[in-house]
C-alpha cells in the first residue's frame, strides 16, 4: 500500500517525526533480531545434546529390559516441576529449573539391589525428557518472535523508511515549486505595477 500523504509543512514535520522513530528503532530491532537468531542456535544445540544424552541412557536401559519388570510404573512419579521464566531479547522462556520426585515407599531388604540405581535411572529419563520439551517449546516461541522482528525489519528498511523519504522529498519540492511561483508573481506584479506607475 502505498503512502498516502499531503502536499504541506505539517504533514512533512509529520512524516519527519516518523521516519525519526523508525530510523532510531531499527537498530535496536536488528540486534533484537541477532540476539533471538543466536538464542535459537544455542537451545538448538542444547537439544541436540540432551537427546544425545537421552538416546545413551535409553539404550543402556534397554539392554536392563528383564530387570525393569521388577520395577513399578508407580515407584517414581513426578511431585512438582519447578519453572522459571527468563526473558531474551524481550521474550518470555521458560526454563526447567528441578523436577521434584516422589518414591513409593520399597524394602531395602526384599528389593533387588539394582533399584536404586533403576530409579535414578527413571528419574534422568525424566528430567530429559523434560528438559527437551521445555528446549523445543522455547525454539518454536523464539523463532516465532524472530521472524516477527525480522518481518518488522524488513517492512522499516525495505518499505517504509525509503517511503517516507521519497514522499518528504516530493513534499520539499512542491512547497519549493510553490515558493518560486510566489517569488516569480510578486516579481510580474511588481512590474507592472511599476509600469503602471510610469504611464500614469
Amino acid at each position: 500500500m502505498a503512502l498516502v500523504f499531503q502536499y504541506n509543512k505539517t504533514y512533512l514535520q509529520k512524516l519527519e517525526r516518523e521516519l525519526k522513530i523508525r530510523l532510531q528503532a531499527l537498530p535496536t530491532l536488528v540486534a533484537k533480531e541477532t540476539a533471538l537468531r543466536l538464542e535459537v542456535h544455542k537451545i538448538k544445540l542444547r537439544v541436540q545434546e540432551i537427546e544425545e544424552q537421552l538416546r545413551e541412557k535409553t539404550a543402556w536401559a534397554a539392554t536392563l529390559d528383564r530387570f525393569w519388570v521388577e520395577i513399578s510404573d508407580q515407584m517414581v512419579r513426578i511431585a512438582r516441576v519447578v519453572v522459571l521464566t527468563d526473558k531474551i531479547a524481550g521474550v518470555a522462556v521458560h526454563r526447567l529449573e528441578r523436577v521434584e520426585f516422589e518414591i513409593q515407599p520399597y524394602s531395602v531388604f526384599n528389593a533387588p539391589a539394582w533399584i536404586p540405581e533403576g530409579i535414578e535411572v527413571m528419574k534422568t529419563l525424566i528430567e530429559l525428557r523434560l528438559a527437551r520439551e521445555f528446549a523445543l517449546r522455547n525454539v518454536k516461541t523464539l523463532e516465532f518472535a524472530r521472524r516477527k522482528t525480522t518481518q518488522k525489519v524488513n517492512l522499516y528498511e525495505k518499505v517504509q523508511i525509503p517511503e517516507y523519504q521519497e514522499a518528504m522529498l516530493k513534499i520539499k519540492r512542491f512547497l519549493e515549486d510553490e515558493d518560486n511561483l510566489a517569488k516569480a508573481s510578486q516579481k510580474i506584479l511588481k512590474a507592472r505595477l511599476a509600469q503602471a506607475e510610469m504611464a500614469a
